[in-house]
């Protein structure tokens, strides 16, 4: 099975900087990045349908709170290894709830770009904004100064959260494979490969969801029009 060779990862790394600085809604952003990946490193893209059907067929993420249900709560870390709750976001209005997959992530980074973009948009409709992964603190503090995130980024150690949502999934070993060039176990502090299939739920201040978007293939994302249209009418709701 072929791995990523240093030619094409430079490669990957020119597109994935096209996409973003390219005009166009996040979903062209990320489908222009698929497209690159694809032609770039032919095998990952055909192994992550592969995931995606497998995902799909053991109705991966189906169970995660709806529209209407109450959202369990949390109490995370933060990058700075604060700890912060769901009811404290609360407390100030309506919050949009992100799961990424980690800061290696080309697609979780084009998202979390296109949320900065939109984000004097999103508090002027009175949301909030906070992202939640798999990461230790050290690599959670990379993605938002990278990023340069104005949002907190919470570490999910171990995706004990993401697991109560039923977000969290295994790669697989075909995964682990071609991505071995990264290194997981590292970043996550264990060697389990499990990551949160990416999500945004959208909660309002009675702490009910409100919007949702849950999909096994994490090269889809919410739309950003979707995410700020969610978060008004969380607001006007009291």
């Amino acid at each position: 099975m072929m791995s990523l060779s240093p030619a094409n990862a430079e490669r990957l790394k020119l597109a994935f900087r096209k996409c973003r600085n390219m005009e166009g809604t996040l979903r062209e952003q990320l489908e222009a990045y698929g497209a690159a990946g694809r032609e770039i490193f032919p095998a990952y893209g055909e192994a992550v349908d592969r995931l995606v059907a497998r995902i799909h067929k053991n109705s991966g993420g189906e169970n995660a709170p709806r529209p209407g249900d109450p959202m369990p709560p949390f109490i995370l870390p933060d990058e700075t290894g604060r700890l912060i709750s769901l009811d404290s976001f609360l407390q100030k209005g309506p919050i949009a709830v992100m799961f990424y997959r980690g800061h290696w992530c080309p697609y979780c980074r084009l998202n979390v770009s296109a949320v900065i973009q939109a984000y004097d948009q999103i508090r002027a409709s009175g949301g909030q904004v906070v992202a939640i992964m798999p990461e230790i603190q050290e690599f959670t503090e990379k993605f938002k100064s990278d990023s340069g995130a104005p949002f907190p980024v919470l570490t999910d150690l171990d995706n004990g959260y993401a697991l109560s949502l039923n977000l969290a999934i295994w790669l697989g070993t075909e995964i682990q494979h071609l991505l071995s060039y990264e290194d997981l176990s590292n970043f996550h502090g264990n060697d389990g490969w499990m990551l949160p299939i990416p999500a945004t739920f959208v909660i309002g201040r009675d702490g009910l969801v409100k919007a949702r978007f849950v999909d096994p293939d994490f090269r889809k994302r919410m739309a950003i029009d979707d995410l700020i249209a969610a978060l008004k009418s969380a607001r006007q709701e009291h």
